[in-house]
């Protein structure tokens, strides 16, 4: 495992443990860091803050990534999430990050993008589209 894929996996392991295993080495001091669905962290104290807080009211269950794409500064990871707020709902869907790193390797820029694992085939039973009748997911 590559340095930059095992800096990844150190942020998703600090989810996991809802404890900072090192946020101020892996992130530069102006990162600028964006949710699936819209929240937006402009720098490291924010983030740290974000991770605190959020972990009082949640858990994350699974964070597995399946693979990396990485070239000059950027990384994307492909990635599975689960987590469960203290109100027992559970959330889950597969993502991606996009990252880009200083030349320190802390990560300046990191964008993530979710997909929802409910998927069907609008065509399956007719030319024409049959979408569910259901609320599309947050992301």
């Amino acid at each position: 495992m590559n340095e930059r894929e095992t800096i990844i996996r150190l942020w998703f392991d600090m989810w996991l443990q809802k404890r900072d295993l090192g946020i101020d080495d892996i992130f530069a001091e102006n990162v600028v860091y964006i949710e699936s669905w819209s929240p937006k962290y402009e720098n490291r104290m924010t983030v740290k803050h974000w991770f605190e807080e959020w972990n009082t009211r949640a858990q994350v269950l699974v964070w597995d990534i399946k693979q990396y794409f990485h070239t000059d500064n950027q990384t994307v990871a492909e990635w599975y999430f689960k987590s469960q707020m203290n109100d027992g709902t559970i959330e889950e869907f597969d993502g991606m990050s996009l990252i880009l790193w200083n030349s320190d390797n802390k990560i300046v820029f990191l964008k993530e993008f979710g997909c929802n694992l409910n998927h069907y085939n609008p065509y399956q039973n007719s030319d024409a589209p049959q979408f569910r009748d259901e609320k599309a997911s947050w992301f």
